[in-house]
């Protein structure tokens, strides 16, 4: 094999660092649903040159979380219900593969995991914080699928996660009482900590239907 040189590279492109403050800004709703992105301004706020921005960009529209209108621009997503179910759908498929393998030998792994975030919904929901219980809800479910040691469903749920965030806004305001969403994540992990995988499987199924149908059901 001929020995070729490569010129040395940061561990974190310019552009990649743009993209995952993008990301950041629109999981977190600084970035609004509809909102345009315009390279010229963002370049200058960041201090880089467009081309970076540009890359960044891309990379999200890639992703889907950005979209291009011709002739118009770049926007943020803006998400529909049959968008919404269709994000359930897919986590749905992406955390049942992740707890098939935590099933197969990584109980213990993911048991431990959940812990935090659990505990953390149980001291939201006492104090009657219902963002807070959303954002360890969140947490949650990132914990579930990191549990399964796959880079591959990892990256695959990333977007969906993101996706997830901007709606869980309208997902609080289903629950009149956060303590049973709070119950859904506890039995789920007991489930997974020393049930029968039969149970785990139809509890992450009916978690995930549930917050579907809380959602069609939203005014």
């Amino acid at each position: 094999m001929p020995v070729i040189e490569f010129e040395p590279v940061n561990r974190q492109s310019t552009a990649e660092m743009i993209a995952d403050r993008l990301r950041t800004a629109i999981m977190r709703g600084v970035l609004a649903p509809g909102a345009q992105l315009v390279e010229a301004d963002l370049a200058a706020q960041f201090d880089v040159s467009r081309g970076p921005v540009r890359e960044a960009m891309q990379r999200l529209v890639s992703e889907g979380l950005l979209h291009s209108i011709r002739h118009r621009g770049i926007f943020v997503i803006e998400l529909s219900l049959d968008d919404v179910v269709d994000v359930y759908r897919a986590r749905t498929a992406i955390e049942g593969g992740a707890l098939e393998l935590i099933l197969d030998g990584r109980r213990e792994i993911a048991y431990r995991a959940l812990e935090s975030s659990v505990s953390a919904m149980i001291g939201c929901a006492e104090s009657g914080d219902a963002a807070g219980v959303s954002d360890a809800d969140q947490a949650f479910h990132e914990a579930l699928v990191d549990s399964a040691g796959s880079p591959r469903l990892i990256r695959a749920a990333r977007t969906l996660f993101i996706e997830t965030r901007m709606c869980l806004g309208a997902l609080e305001t289903t629950y009149t009482d956060v303590r049973i969403q709070v119950q859904e994540h506890v039995d789920l992990r007991e489930a997974i900590g020393s049930g029968t995988p039969a149970r785990a499987r139809k509890l992450l199924v009916a978690h995930m239907h549930d917050a579907v149908e809380r959602l069609r059901a939203r005014p």
